[in-house]
């Protein structure tokens, strides 16, 4: 799962496929999960911030990698944003990212 760098806002249907989750369950997730607050565009569309990805990408990783319930990955949510713990998938991309432009500096 990668967010595409040169995007600010995403609809429905990209962070679907970014995401790999059907768009029902986004619209379900963001019915349990307070963090996840898409905005809509002129056009009633729900429009997803980088921020609302990388929330939906954590989620995703609670109930599917590490097998929580809804309630278990709301209260490990909660947990992370008391300690101000950004996500540690969301550190290794920034690191990945850090790395790459380096590269290119060096080549």
């Amino acid at each position: 799962m990668h967010i595409p760098d040169n995007k600010k806002y995403f609809r429905i249907g990209e962070v679907s496929r970014i995401v790999g989750v059907e768009p029902y369950v986004l619209r379900y997730w963001e019915s349990e999960f307070p963090q996840i607050r898409p905005r809509r565009a002129d056009s009633n569309q729900r429009t997803y911030q980088r921020k609302d990805l990388e929330i939906i990408m954590e989620i995703k990783r609670l109930l599917y990698e590490e097998r929580l319930t809804i309630e278990g990955a709301k209260k490990r949510l909660k947990e992370s944003k008391r300690k101000h713990e950004p996500p540690k998938r969301h550190i290794i991309e920034e690191i990945k990212k850090e790395l790459n432009d380096i590269l290119s500096i060096l080549s």
